[in-house]
């Protein structure tokens, strides 16, 4: 009787350190994929000035737009700091991914403002700053798909039987999937020059 309690006792606290140690790992996936948005929107965000210095010489009457898509970056740079800090952070990643919407609503306006200007569609390096920023985005759009990928994985491992119980115990949260609300807005910026 008392081999068997033993014994059963130590089969528990393997289960708890496996259950753990799978937790442990899942949350590890989702911070990493995480890292790799963080990457691609840097790249992103590093682009943006370049871009805006290039259409300052030509859109001169267009201030306010160039003011706006500056603005929109600085806060979107701002919110991935704070989820890189901590991508657990629920909050933090919805505040990103309202950044992301005013970012890509300030690009989409400069695009379309740009349209009017044929001597800035036809400039070199505003087609390369171009063609880099809706390669960026699509690697963006990957890494989301990733991180959403590790966030679901690991909600999943935290909430299924037994594990939600050892999650709970050892303060396990959810993660947040880094979602954009808007159908219309999850579509990348379309450079057209």
């Amino acid at each position: 009787m008392g081999w068997t309690l033993l014994g059963l006792i130590l089969l528990a606290a393997i289960l708890v350190v496996v259950i753990y140690n799978r937790l442990v790992a899942g949350r590890n996936r989702y911070k990493n994929a995480f890292a790799q948005i963080d990457v691609q929107l840097t790249r992103r965000y590093d682009l943006i000035p370049n871009l805006v210095k290039v259409a300052e010489r030509y859109m001169t009457h267009e201030r306010e737009t160039l003011e706006a898509v500056i603005q929109a970056r600085n806060q979107a740079v701002g919110s991935l700091k704070q989820v890189a800090a901590d991508p657990s952070d629920g909050a933090a990643v919805a505040m990103l991914a309202q950044a992301e919407m005013g970012v890509a609503g300030a690009l989409g306006k400069l695009f379309a403002l740009s349209e009017a200007y044929p001597d800035l569609k036809a400039n070199q390096n505003m087609m390369q700053l171009s063609e880099e920023l809706v390669s960026t985005e699509n690697r963006v759009a990957f890494a989301r798909q990733a991180f959403n990928d590790a966030v679901m994985g690991y909600n999943t491992l935290r909430e299924v039987f037994p594990n939600n119980l050892i999650a709970q115990r050892f303060g396990f949260t959810a993660a947040q999937l880094l979602e954009i609300e808007a159908p219309e807005k999850r579509e990348a910026v379309q450079v057209a020059f």
